[in-house]
Protein backbone atom coordinates (compact mmCIF):
# COMPACT_ATOMS: atom_id res chain seq x y z
CA UNK A 1 0.00 0.00 0.00
CA UNK A 2 1.17 3.54 -0.69
CA UNK A 3 2.22 5.96 2.04
CA UNK A 4 -1.05 7.82 1.40
CA UNK A 5 -3.10 4.66 1.76
CA UNK A 6 -1.07 3.61 4.81
CA UNK A 7 -1.75 6.91 6.56
CA UNK A 8 -5.47 6.57 5.80
CA UNK A 9 -5.38 3.00 7.09
CA UNK A 10 -3.53 3.88 10.26
CA UNK A 11 -5.81 6.84 10.91
CA UNK A 12 -8.86 4.62 10.51
CA UNK A 13 -7.41 2.03 12.86
CA UNK A 14 -6.49 4.64 15.48
CA UNK A 15 -9.94 6.20 15.27
CA UNK A 16 -11.74 2.94 15.77
CA UNK A 17 -9.50 1.17 18.28
CA UNK A 18 -7.81 4.01 20.08
CA UNK A 19 -4.50 2.88 18.56
CA UNK A 20 -0.60 -8.90 3.09
CA UNK A 21 -2.19 -13.96 -1.00
CA UNK A 22 -1.93 -13.51 0.16
CA UNK A 23 -2.97 -16.50 -0.40
CA UNK A 24 -3.97 -19.99 0.24
CA UNK A 25 -5.43 -22.62 -2.06
CA UNK A 26 -8.68 -24.20 -0.98
CA UNK A 27 -10.71 -27.26 -1.97
CA UNK A 28 -13.30 -29.41 -0.29
CA UNK A 29 -16.50 -28.12 -1.91
CA UNK A 30 -19.25 -30.66 -2.38
CA UNK A 31 -19.46 -32.29 -5.80
CA UNK A 32 -22.92 -30.86 -6.35
CA UNK A 33 -21.48 -27.35 -6.07
CA UNK A 34 -20.02 -27.85 -9.56
CA UNK A 35 -16.54 -27.34 -10.94
CA UNK A 36 -17.31 -23.72 -11.80
CA UNK A 37 -18.60 -22.74 -8.35
CA UNK A 38 -22.27 -22.97 -9.38
CA UNK A 39 -24.52 -23.00 -6.34
CA UNK A 40 -21.99 -21.21 -4.13
CA UNK A 41 -22.58 -17.69 -2.74
CA UNK A 42 -21.48 -14.70 -4.79
CA UNK A 43 -20.14 -13.00 -1.66
CA UNK A 44 -19.43 -13.77 1.99
CA UNK A 45 -20.54 -11.34 4.70
CA UNK A 46 -18.75 -10.51 7.97
CA UNK A 47 -20.66 -9.17 10.99
CA UNK A 48 -19.59 -5.77 12.30
CA UNK A 49 -19.42 -2.17 11.17
CA UNK A 50 -15.67 -1.51 11.72
CA UNK A 51 -14.05 -4.71 10.49
CA UNK A 52 -11.66 -3.44 7.77
CA UNK A 53 -10.43 -6.97 6.97
CA UNK A 54 -7.21 -7.84 5.19
CA UNK A 55 -5.82 -11.40 5.28
CA UNK A 56 -7.50 -14.65 4.25
CA UNK A 57 -6.50 -18.28 4.64
CA UNK A 58 -8.31 -21.56 3.99
CA UNK A 59 -8.60 -25.13 5.22
CA UNK A 60 -8.91 -27.08 1.99
CA UNK A 61 -10.15 -30.21 3.75
CA UNK A 62 -13.30 -28.55 5.07
CA UNK A 63 -13.87 -25.54 2.81
CA UNK A 64 -13.59 -23.27 5.86
CA UNK A 65 -11.75 -19.99 5.43
CA UNK A 66 -10.61 -17.37 7.90
CA UNK A 67 -10.36 -13.58 7.63
CA UNK A 68 -8.69 -11.15 10.05
CA UNK A 69 -9.71 -7.63 11.10
CA UNK A 70 -7.12 -4.86 11.08
CA UNK A 71 -9.26 -2.93 13.55
CA UNK A 72 -9.19 -5.23 16.58
CA UNK A 73 -7.71 -8.58 15.53
CA UNK A 74 -10.99 -10.48 15.34
CA UNK A 75 -10.71 -13.65 13.24
CA UNK A 76 -13.84 -14.58 11.31
CA UNK A 77 -14.63 -18.03 9.95
CA UNK A 78 -16.64 -18.67 6.79
CA UNK A 79 -17.36 -21.67 4.62
CA UNK A 80 -17.47 -21.68 0.83
CA UNK A 81 -21.07 -22.99 0.95
CA UNK A 82 -22.48 -20.35 3.33
CA UNK A 83 -22.89 -16.61 2.80
CA UNK A 84 -22.68 -15.60 6.45
CA UNK A 85 -19.42 -15.64 8.38
CA UNK A 86 -19.03 -15.85 12.15
CA UNK A 87 -16.56 -14.79 14.83
CA UNK A 88 -13.97 -17.55 15.36
CA UNK A 89 -11.53 -15.73 17.67
CA UNK A 90 -12.71 -12.52 19.39
CA UNK A 91 -10.53 -9.46 18.92
CA UNK A 92 -8.10 -8.26 21.57
CA UNK A 93 -7.37 -11.66 23.07
CA UNK A 94 -3.77 -12.86 23.58
CA UNK A 95 -2.54 -9.37 22.66
CA UNK A 96 -3.95 -9.85 19.14
CA UNK A 97 -5.23 -6.33 18.56
CA UNK A 98 -4.94 -6.36 14.75
CA UNK A 99 -4.46 -8.95 12.02
CA UNK A 100 -2.90 -8.85 8.57
CA UNK A 101 -2.00 -12.24 7.08
CA UNK A 102 -4.15 -15.22 8.07
CA UNK A 103 -2.87 -18.63 6.94
CA UNK A 104 -3.75 -22.28 7.54
CA UNK A 105 -1.34 -25.21 7.54
CA UNK A 106 -1.53 -28.66 9.16
CA UNK A 107 -4.43 -27.86 11.45
CA UNK A 108 -2.91 -24.59 12.64
CA UNK A 109 -4.04 -21.03 12.10
CA UNK A 110 -1.23 -18.48 11.70
CA UNK A 111 -2.00 -14.78 12.20
CA UNK A 112 0.36 -11.87 11.57
CA UNK A 113 -0.28 -9.17 14.15
CA UNK A 114 0.32 -6.09 12.01
CA UNK A 115 2.05 -3.37 14.11
CA UNK A 116 2.29 -5.57 17.22
CA UNK A 117 5.51 -7.25 15.97
CA UNK A 118 3.94 -10.62 16.80
CA UNK A 119 2.81 -13.82 15.12
CA UNK A 120 0.05 -15.87 16.73
CA UNK A 121 -0.42 -19.59 16.12
CA UNK A 122 -3.66 -21.40 17.07
CA UNK A 123 -4.96 -24.94 16.97
CA UNK A 124 -7.90 -24.93 14.55
CA UNK A 125 -9.77 -27.76 16.25
CA UNK A 126 -9.66 -26.32 19.79
CA UNK A 127 -9.04 -22.59 19.08
CA UNK A 128 -6.26 -22.81 21.67
CA UNK A 129 -3.30 -20.48 21.26
CA UNK A 130 -0.18 -22.54 20.73
CA UNK A 131 2.48 -19.83 20.51
CA UNK A 132 3.00 -16.10 20.38
CA UNK A 133 6.21 -15.24 18.53
CA UNK A 134 7.79 -11.80 18.60
CA UNK A 135 9.93 -10.47 15.79
CA UNK A 136 13.40 -9.25 16.79
CA UNK A 137 14.54 -5.66 16.34
CA UNK A 138 16.61 -5.54 13.15
CA UNK A 139 17.15 -1.82 12.63
CA UNK A 140 15.55 1.40 11.48
CA UNK A 141 11.94 1.39 10.32
CA UNK A 142 10.66 2.84 7.05
CA UNK A 143 7.29 3.69 8.62
CA UNK A 144 6.06 7.22 7.87
CA UNK A 145 4.71 7.21 11.42
CA UNK A 146 6.11 5.68 14.61
CA UNK A 147 5.64 1.94 14.03
CA UNK A 148 8.79 -0.16 14.29
CA UNK A 149 7.50 -3.09 12.26
CA UNK A 150 4.59 -4.34 10.17
CA UNK A 151 4.42 -8.11 9.91
CA UNK A 152 2.44 -8.41 6.72
CA UNK A 153 2.22 -11.72 4.84
CA UNK A 154 3.10 -15.38 5.44
CA UNK A 155 3.82 -18.34 3.19
CA UNK A 156 5.17 -21.84 3.80
CA UNK A 157 7.95 -23.79 2.09
CA UNK A 158 9.25 -27.10 3.38
CA UNK A 159 9.65 -27.02 7.14
CA UNK A 160 9.44 -23.24 7.49
CA UNK A 161 7.11 -20.25 7.49
CA UNK A 162 8.38 -17.09 5.78
CA UNK A 163 7.13 -13.64 6.77
CA UNK A 164 7.44 -10.22 5.12
CA UNK A 165 7.85 -6.99 7.07
CA UNK A 166 6.70 -3.90 5.20
CA UNK A 167 8.76 -1.54 7.38
CA UNK A 168 11.89 -3.60 8.08
CA UNK A 169 14.24 -4.69 5.24
CA UNK A 170 14.15 -8.34 6.21
CA UNK A 171 12.32 -11.58 5.54
CA UNK A 172 11.80 -13.66 8.65
CA UNK A 173 11.67 -17.41 9.02
CA UNK A 174 10.02 -19.68 11.60
CA UNK A 175 11.21 -23.29 11.57
CA UNK A 176 8.50 -25.96 11.99
CA UNK A 177 9.60 -29.29 13.42
CA UNK A 178 6.47 -31.38 13.83
CA UNK A 179 4.69 -29.99 16.88
CA UNK A 180 7.61 -27.71 17.74
CA UNK A 181 7.87 -24.15 16.44
CA UNK A 182 11.09 -22.16 16.43
CA UNK A 183 11.41 -18.45 17.08
CA UNK A 184 11.14 -15.73 14.45
CA UNK A 185 14.61 -15.25 13.01
CA UNK A 186 15.89 -12.86 10.34
CA UNK A 187 16.40 -15.05 7.26
CA UNK A 188 17.46 -12.51 4.60
CA UNK A 189 18.81 -9.01 5.15
CA UNK A 190 17.31 -7.25 2.14
CA UNK A 191 19.74 -4.34 2.30
CA UNK A 192 22.23 -6.49 0.41
CA UNK A 193 19.76 -7.47 -2.34
CA UNK A 194 17.93 -5.86 -5.30
CA UNK A 195 14.98 -5.07 -2.98
CA UNK A 196 15.18 -1.34 -2.22
CA UNK A 197 13.35 -0.23 0.93
CA UNK A 198 12.33 3.42 1.23
CA UNK A 199 9.99 5.46 3.40
CA UNK A 200 6.52 3.93 3.41
CA UNK A 201 5.31 0.41 2.61
CA UNK A 202 7.70 -1.96 0.91
CA UNK A 203 7.47 -5.76 0.67
CA UNK A 204 3.90 -6.99 0.99
CA UNK A 205 2.53 -10.29 -0.36
CA UNK A 206 4.58 -13.48 -0.58
CA UNK A 207 3.86 -16.87 -2.11
CA UNK A 208 5.66 -20.11 -3.01
CA UNK A 209 6.26 -21.90 -6.31
CA UNK A 210 5.28 -25.44 -7.21
CA UNK A 211 7.92 -27.67 -5.68
CA UNK A 212 8.58 -25.03 -3.00
CA UNK A 213 11.99 -24.08 -4.45
CA UNK A 214 11.23 -20.38 -4.86
CA UNK A 215 9.39 -17.63 -3.04
CA UNK A 216 7.85 -14.75 -5.00
CA UNK A 217 7.18 -11.44 -3.31
CA UNK A 218 6.04 -7.94 -4.32
CA UNK A 219 7.14 -4.45 -3.35
CA UNK A 220 3.88 -2.54 -2.91
CA UNK A 221 5.54 0.85 -3.32
CA UNK A 222 7.45 0.17 -6.55
CA UNK A 223 5.37 -2.62 -8.09
CA UNK A 224 8.47 -4.80 -8.52
CA UNK A 225 8.34 -8.58 -8.19
CA UNK A 226 11.20 -10.69 -6.83
CA UNK A 227 12.13 -14.37 -6.92
CA UNK A 228 13.92 -15.79 -3.89
CA UNK A 229 15.71 -19.13 -3.94
CA UNK A 230 14.82 -20.98 -0.72
CA UNK A 231 18.03 -23.05 -0.86
CA UNK A 232 20.60 -20.34 -1.65
CA UNK A 233 18.67 -17.25 -0.43
CA UNK A 234 19.51 -15.51 -3.72
CA UNK A 235 17.11 -12.64 -4.47
CA UNK A 236 16.55 -11.68 -8.12
CA UNK A 237 14.23 -9.11 -9.62
CA UNK A 238 11.63 -10.46 -12.06
CA UNK A 239 11.82 -8.63 -15.40
CA UNK A 240 8.37 -7.28 -16.30
CA UNK A 241 9.51 -5.53 -19.47
CA UNK A 242 9.08 -2.06 -18.01
CA UNK A 243 5.66 -2.74 -16.48
CA UNK A 244 4.90 -2.90 -12.77
CA UNK A 245 2.22 -4.08 -10.36
CA UNK A 246 2.20 -1.08 -8.01
CA UNK A 247 -0.07 -1.45 -4.99
CA UNK A 248 0.38 -5.22 -5.27
CA UNK A 249 -0.74 -6.97 -2.09
CA UNK A 250 -1.80 -10.63 -1.97
CA UNK A 251 -0.22 -13.11 -4.40
CA UNK A 252 -1.35 -16.46 -5.77
CA UNK A 253 1.10 -18.50 -7.85
CA UNK A 254 -0.19 -21.49 -9.84
CA UNK A 255 2.47 -23.02 -12.06
CA UNK A 256 3.87 -20.05 -13.98
CA UNK A 257 0.76 -17.90 -13.61
CA UNK A 258 0.88 -15.30 -10.86
CA UNK A 259 -2.26 -13.45 -9.75
CA UNK A 260 -1.53 -10.14 -8.03
CA UNK A 261 -4.20 -8.44 -5.92
CA UNK A 262 -3.76 -4.73 -6.61
CA UNK A 263 -5.35 -2.49 -4.00
CA UNK A 264 -5.64 0.47 -6.34
CA UNK A 265 -7.37 0.64 -8.80
CA UNK A 266 -8.80 -2.51 -7.20
CA UNK A 267 -8.31 -5.50 -9.50
CA UNK A 268 -6.67 -8.87 -10.00
CA UNK A 269 -3.65 -8.63 -12.30
CA UNK A 270 -2.47 -11.84 -14.01
CA UNK A 271 1.26 -12.12 -14.74
CA UNK A 272 2.50 -14.90 -17.03
CA UNK A 273 5.97 -15.89 -15.84
CA UNK A 274 8.75 -17.73 -17.62
CA UNK A 275 9.62 -21.28 -16.58
CA UNK A 276 12.40 -20.00 -14.28
CA UNK A 277 10.10 -17.27 -12.88
CA UNK A 278 12.53 -14.51 -13.85
CA UNK A 279 10.52 -12.85 -16.63
CA UNK A 280 6.88 -11.87 -16.68
CA UNK A 281 4.25 -10.40 -18.96
CA UNK A 282 1.15 -8.69 -17.66
CA UNK A 283 -2.24 -9.95 -18.85
CA UNK A 284 -5.68 -8.40 -18.76
CA UNK A 285 -6.79 -7.46 -15.22
CA UNK A 286 -10.23 -8.48 -13.99
CA UNK A 287 -12.70 -8.16 -11.11
CA UNK A 288 -12.68 -4.38 -10.77
CA UNK A 289 -16.47 -3.95 -10.53
CA UNK A 290 -16.68 -6.27 -7.50
CA UNK A 291 -13.71 -5.03 -5.48
CA UNK A 292 -13.23 -2.34 -2.84
CA UNK A 293 -9.54 -1.91 -2.04
CA UNK A 294 -8.89 -5.68 -2.25
CA UNK A 295 -6.00 -7.11 -0.27
CA UNK A 296 -5.76 -10.92 -0.54
CA UNK A 297 -7.44 -13.95 -2.09
CA UNK A 298 -7.59 -17.71 -2.50
CA UNK A 299 -8.85 -19.74 -5.45
CA UNK A 300 -11.55 -22.41 -5.57
CA UNK A 301 -13.22 -23.94 -8.62
CA UNK A 302 -12.28 -21.11 -10.94
CA UNK A 303 -13.29 -18.35 -8.52
CA UNK A 304 -11.11 -16.03 -6.53
CA UNK A 305 -12.41 -15.29 -3.05
CA UNK A 306 -11.08 -11.78 -2.50
CA UNK A 307 -11.08 -9.69 0.69
CA UNK A 308 -12.69 -6.28 0.25
CA UNK A 309 -10.78 -4.36 2.91
CA UNK A 310 -12.20 -0.82 2.38
CA UNK A 311 -9.18 0.44 4.29
CA UNK A 312 -9.41 3.64 2.28
CA UNK A 313 -12.95 4.42 3.47
CA UNK A 314 -12.08 5.67 6.98
CA UNK A 315 -15.30 6.51 8.80
CA UNK A 316 -17.55 5.74 5.82
CA UNK A 317 -17.29 2.08 4.82
CA UNK A 318 -19.99 0.59 2.62
CA UNK A 319 -21.61 -2.09 4.77
CA UNK A 320 -21.47 -4.99 5.03
CA UNK A 321 -17.81 -5.96 4.85
CA UNK A 322 -17.43 -8.82 2.40
CA UNK A 323 -15.28 -11.37 0.70
CA UNK A 324 -16.16 -11.20 -3.01
CA UNK A 325 -16.35 -14.26 -5.25
CA UNK A 326 -14.70 -13.20 -8.52
CA UNK A 327 -14.82 -15.42 -11.60
CA UNK A 328 -11.32 -16.09 -12.91
CA UNK A 329 -11.42 -15.84 -16.72
CA UNK A 330 -11.05 -19.20 -18.46
CA UNK A 331 -7.48 -19.95 -19.48
CA UNK A 332 -5.96 -17.65 -16.86
CA UNK A 333 -4.82 -20.49 -14.62
CA UNK A 334 -3.32 -23.77 -15.87
CA UNK A 335 -5.73 -26.69 -16.29
CA UNK A 336 -5.25 -29.62 -13.94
Amino acid sequence: MSVRTHIRRTTAALATTGALIALAACGGADAEDGADGAGLPERYVMPGERVFPEGIGADKKTGDFFVGSTTDGTIFRGNVRRERMEVFLPGGRDGRTAATAVRVRDGRLWVAGRFSERLFVYDLATRRRLRTLRAPDVGASSSPRAERSLLNDITFAGDSAYVTDSFQPVIYRVRIRGEELGEIEPWIDLRETPVAYARGFNLNGITVSDGQRYLVTVNYRTGELFRIDVQTREVRKIDLGGDSVRTGDGLLLDGTTLLVVREEPGEIQPVKLSANLLRGKLGEPFGRSLLRLPTSMFELNGRGLVVNSQLDRGENPALPFTVAAVAIPPGTLPQR
